[in-house]
């Protein structure tokens, strides 16, 4: 059902970004896989998102302003964030609010709704599969080839929720350095099992 959705347009993410972050909650995150890794849509149902604020959140990667690394996060609403952290795991974020703002939404995890098989292979058969943001672009082959990704495009797009969620706000996690770290921006499924 989710494949004959559109995707969300860039209006949708125009707009203030803790709004964004809880609507994204219960959407469905598609990646068209390319034939080299068997093609296909893998679809997952985004369970977890955090919110970052640019100039007004340290926690930001945008709020000492632009530098090569994050300048897509400047550009238009609607388009992949993509970065590595620890050297080895890529994070998807998805931009937000008018062009120059400097905002997005970590998208933090998903339950797997389609080609979970394949999701379990690209993760090498690990049993927790999509429930961290490096896991989640590890199962759905996100990589820095896909930064600045158009997010209502066709080969990595968001498709709008069709079930109503039970929002939980916490802090973020991981950003123990920042003034803004026990902020209530990180917003969960309450429902949803950790997978």
């Amino acid at each position: 059902m989710q494949d004959l959705q559109l995707p969300l347009p860039h209006s949708f993410y125009e707009r203030d970004t803790l709004l964004v972050a809880q609507d994204l909650v219960g959407c469905y995150l598609h990646r068209r896989l390319p034939e080299t890794l068997g093609g296909g849509v893998l679809v997952g149902r985004i369970t977890e998102t955090e919110g970052y604020l640019g100039e007004a959140d340290d926690a930001a990667h945008t709020a000492r302003g632009r530098t090569k690394r994050n300048q897509v996060m400047f550009g238009p609403p609607g388009h992949a964030y993509i970065y590595l952290i620890y050297g080895m795991w890529w994070n998807l974020n998805a931009v937000t609010r008018p062009e120059g703002t400097g905002e997005g939404v970590l998208i933090r995890g998903i339950h797997p709704i389609s080609g979970e098989e394949q999701m379990r292979d690209l993760r090498g058969g690990r049993k927790a599969l999509a429930d961290g943001p490096g896991k989640l672009c590890q199962a759905m082959a996100i990589t820095g080839a896909d930064y600045g990704s158009d997010l209502s495009g066709t080969d990595l797009f968001i498709t709008p929720r069709t079930d109503p969620v039970t929002l939980r706000a916490t802090p973020r996690i991981g950003i123990d350095y920042a003034e803004t770290r026990h902020e209530p921006w990180r917003f969960i499924d309450a429902r949803e099992k950790r997978r």
